[in-house]
């Protein structure tokens, strides 16, 4: 017998579901900041066993749109609910509501089991814990409850085992050896993303998108040309920084993180172009993969 599904991560901004498909899959394959939307795309992680195939998804934090590209955002949350043979629900210590009602009630009235992890549990104490379980199961009765920490990994196999009894009897969907749906030029582009997003403020890492343009696989090693969008000529000199320094950083922490991810050396060029007001139109949202 050979179970396979999708199970489906969706929660507020910042609850840790990124840090949790990170931990099933074993591989860094969506971006962690403290930044809340940090995911953009809906990412699957695949997890092969001998009789399983858990196709993890990782989607953008619930959040009431204000632009275009927080629109498209919010159609990957919805596309999580159509074919999700399991639902993850994650909150964390301290919160009491789903950001958006039509939401919350997709998942209280869901016919696909539930799984709501209430996540952080060790920044709380005991009765804080006791609390948060008696408000969640009174607010989604068809939950099952499980108490987790993602970050310190503390009953993250007990939620995995868990899931793996819900998978339905199904061959495989991909390939033993997959990991994820999404293509290399794509984890490079998250890469350097995730650094502007550690190391820039205020409006400056939402209004970045990459381009990898080039992506050039030899022996022992790949070089990669990527394109830094931004919105405006001021944004486009904060990136790039006082004699390039920022930028530089930037290509520097990349690169490393990439030559883990690809097991092997990496030459990575950096530029920063400007593209006016990309999040807000459609035919730049479609190339950069949303919208879709």
């Amino acid at each position: 017998m050979h179970k396979a599904g999708f199970v489906n991560i969706i929660g507020n901004p910042n609850v840790g579901k990124s840090t949790l498909m990170n931990a099933f899959v074993g591989e860094k394959l969506s971006i962690i900041t403290s930044k809340a939307q940090t995911t953009r795309h809906r990412i699957l992680g695949i997890v092969n066993g001998e009789d399983f195939q858990m196709i993890l998804s990782d989607t953008p934090g619930i959040i009431k749109p204000a632009y275009e590209l927080q629109e498209s955002m919010m159609d990957f949350v919805k596309s999580a609910f159509d074919d999700a043979d399991v639902l993850i629900y994650m909150v964390e210590i301290g919160e009491k509501e789903l950001k958006d009602e039509a939401f919350f009630n997709k998942i209280t009235h869901s016919k696909t089991p539930v799984l709501l992890l209430l996540n952080k549990i060790d920044k709380s104490n005991q009765e804080q814990l006791e609390e948060y379980v008696a408000l969640w199961s009174e607010k989604v009765p068809n939950a099952e409850i499980f108490p987790v920490s993602a970050l310190e990994g503390f009953q993250v196999q007990e939620v995995f085992n868990r899931i793996i009894e819900l998978l339905p009897e199904s061959p495989p969907f991909y390939p033993k050896d997959q990991l994820t749906d999404k293509p290399e030029r794509f984890f490079v582009n998250e890469t350097i993303r995730e650094k502007i997003l550690l190391h820039y403020k205020k409006e400056i890492p939402y209004a970045v998108e990459i381009d990898t343009e080039e992506f050039l696989e030899e022996e022992n090693i790949i070089r990669m040309r990527s394109v830094i969008m931004v919105e405006r000529e001021t944004q486009k000199g904060i990136i790039i920084g006082h004699k390039g320094s920022a930028l530089k950083r930037v290509g520097m922490e990349a690169r490393k993180d990439l030559e883990k991810f690809f097991g092997k050396q990496v030459h990575l060029e950096l530029y920063v172009k400007v593209n006016k007001n990309w999040r807000s139109n459609q035919q730049q949202l479609k190339r950069f993969g949303y919208n879709q």
